[in-house]
């Protein structure tokens, strides 16, 4: 059974809670009683849900369960040096550009078999880049996102207007096409100290609070012979101070930065794609991810789908903007939770991918009062890249490299 204590929120404290369990960063994990599960929404597809919550720093971890067949996970989040963390675990944008990556070579491979193009060789490498800009002290701080850029490097026999179709009406089907095209605006309720509050600027969920997930971490079990194969770290970033990007930089009360992520994914022959995920902008670790979209009557995947990752990315790195202006603007947040839900429905030759907008339920632990925590909520939305991204409509741009 898995058992982690939360301690306060903000640059890092005495224990590396991630790392002193001595349990994998990912693993899949027995189903719970107390869980309700994620059920399909038919108007787009597949529901994800993600229960969420605070650890030490920086770090967070989450329970994600998809409509999708495949294992329940437990997935986890750290922050590198930039934000003091222990870099024990990938950041938060780290899991939505693999989720993306992994939704392209979903979509490109499905494509392909449609049309019976066979594909000798497929890597892509896609690059997320996002902005920070303005005070926190004087609330004009604001996460923004800009285009995903996305290499399609093939090796076919098919001709170069085979191939641009064959890419084009792949991009269109994923779920990512309508994550990035439409503008979605995030919903929320808020619960400070067990006591439900009225919003203040964030759109309010017109849905019953869902209850505490704090509860549901007490009981979790790790799935019989876990390899911890799902996420593995290929390259530590060395901390530097004093430069963009290094030490604490994240932290400052005013910024004015871009951050950039990149993602090159390959699949394996038995369909588990392999993704090198590296963060250049702040200056991060570089890891790699396993994916798997799992089959109808095949059991327990392998590793989470391309929309558990993404839908893991928007939770962590809501949190961490939680956890972070707490910080700079030196309140207490002891503890932090969210219960989450996203929607996707993938595409066809016919009809483009969707996706539907974030549904956050967010439990603060404060002795600072409901003036703050509903000032923190609001500046966690509009500080967040990946709200941003899902309230920015953007065209990818894409590329195609013949090899």
């Amino acid at each position: 059974m898995v058992t982690v204590r939360t301690t306060s929120s903000g640059p890092r404290t005495a224990e590396n809670l991630l790392d002193a369990g001595g349990l994998p960063t990912f693993f899949a994990i027995n189903q719970l009683d107390t869980l309700d599960p994620a059920r399909p929404d038919h108007d787009v597809g597949q529901s994800v849900r993600v229960w969420a919550r605070s650890l030490a720093g920086m770090q967070k971890e989450a329970i994600v369960r998809s409509s999708r067949p495949g294992c329940l996970w437990r997935l986890a989040s750290d922050e590198g040096p930039y934000l003091d963390g222990f870099d024990a675990a990938p950041c938060p944008l780290a899991f939505m550009t693999v989720g993306m990556v992994s939704s392209y070579m979903n979509a490109l491979r499905a494509a392909a078999r449609r049309r019976a193009l066979d594909i000798r060789d497929l890597t892509l490498t896609q690059d997320n880049r996002y902005t920070m800009e303005g005070s926190a002290l004087q609330g004009t701080m604001t996460g923004g996102a800009l285009p995903v850029a996305l290499e399609v490097q093939i090796d076919t026999d098919a001709d170069d207007d085979a191939v641009s179709n064959l890419v084009t009406e792949a991009v269109g089907a994923t779920p990512v096409n309508g994550l990035q095209r439409e503008r979605h605006i995030s919903q929320f309720t808020l619960t400070v100290n067990g006591e439900p509050l009225s919003l203040d600027r964030a759109a309010p969920l017109p849905h019953p609070t869902e209850p505490d997930p704090d509860r549901l971490f007490s009981g979790v079990g790790l799935a019989a012979s876990p390899d911890g194969g799902q996420v593995r770290r290929l390259e530590a970033v060395t901390p530097v101070a004093n430069v963009a990007g290094g030490v604490g930089s994240s932290l400052r009360a005013e910024q004015r930065r871009q951050l950039h992520v990149r993602a090159i994914c390959n699949q394996r022959a038995d369909g588990v794609k392999e993704i090198e995920q590296q963060l250049h902008r702040p200056l991060g670790s570089t890891f790699q991810f396993l994916s798997d979209e799992g089959q109808p009557g095949a059991g327990s995947s392998p590793a989470p789908d391309a929309a558990s990752y993404m839908a893991a990315g928007v939770a962590f790195c809501f949190m961490t903007q939680l956890g972070r202006f707490a910080t700079i603007m030196k309140h207490e947040l002891p503890g932090y939770r969210v219960v989450q839900d996203t929607h996707f429905r993938p595409g066809a030759e016919d009809r483009p991918g969707t996706a539907g907008p974030v549904a956050t339920h967010v439990f603060l632990d404060t002795p600072d009062g409901a003036d703050f925590a509903r000032h923190c909520l609001d500046m966690a939305e509009q500080t967040c890249f990946l709200h941003a991204l899902y309230r920015t409509p953007l065209e990818p741009i894409v590329t195609i490299t013949r090899v």
